[in-house]
């Protein structure tokens, strides 16, 4: 039976077999900080593992269940994600434009920029999921088109 198994920060698909009286746990992929099971995930434990036999839509569920939950404030998750967006910012604030001139690779200056694009498509969409879902989170700053100016 496979499962998924946190060590330390990262996550873990392993396998148990017995072997006589001993079962014997396997590796099988290394998942990361955040257990995602991807297609990719999927292709390569099949093809290192072909004899092992495994249900991957519970191995999703499982992985889903262990999700954020953002209802939960004190939590430890919340709380980490909460302070790493917070050092994002205070990163993300400190970087200026003329900073990409002094770099002596344009391709580390065009890969900030492709990297920063893509945060800022994603923190769209997140942020329009939210706008969606408002009620449930609580009372979290509104969205600038929401504030209305007062006299």
């Amino acid at each position: 039976m496979a499962f998924v198994r946190r060590k330390g920060k990262k996550f873990y698909l392993v396998h148990n077999v017995r072997r006589g009286e001993k079962v014997k746990q396997i590796h099988l992929a290394r998942l990361g900080e955040r257990a995602q099971i991807t297609d990719r995930v999927v292709r390569e434990v099949s093809k290192k593992h072909p004899f092992v036999e495994l249900n991957w839509r519970a191995l999703r569920e499982q992985v889903n269940s262990q999700q954020i939950d953002l209802a939960d404030s004190d939590s430890p998750v919340v709380q980490k994600l909460v302070g790493e967006l917070r050092d994002l910012n205070l990163e993300l604030a400190d970087l200026f434009p003329p900073i990409l001139r002094v770099s002596e690779s344009s391709g580390v200056a065009g890969e900030l920029l492709v990297q920063l694009r893509l945060l800022q498509s994603t923190l769209q969409v997140k942020l329009s999921q939210f706008d969606l879902h408002r009620g449930r989170f609580g009372t979290a700053s509104p969205h600038p088109r929401d504030v209305r100016r007062r006299p």
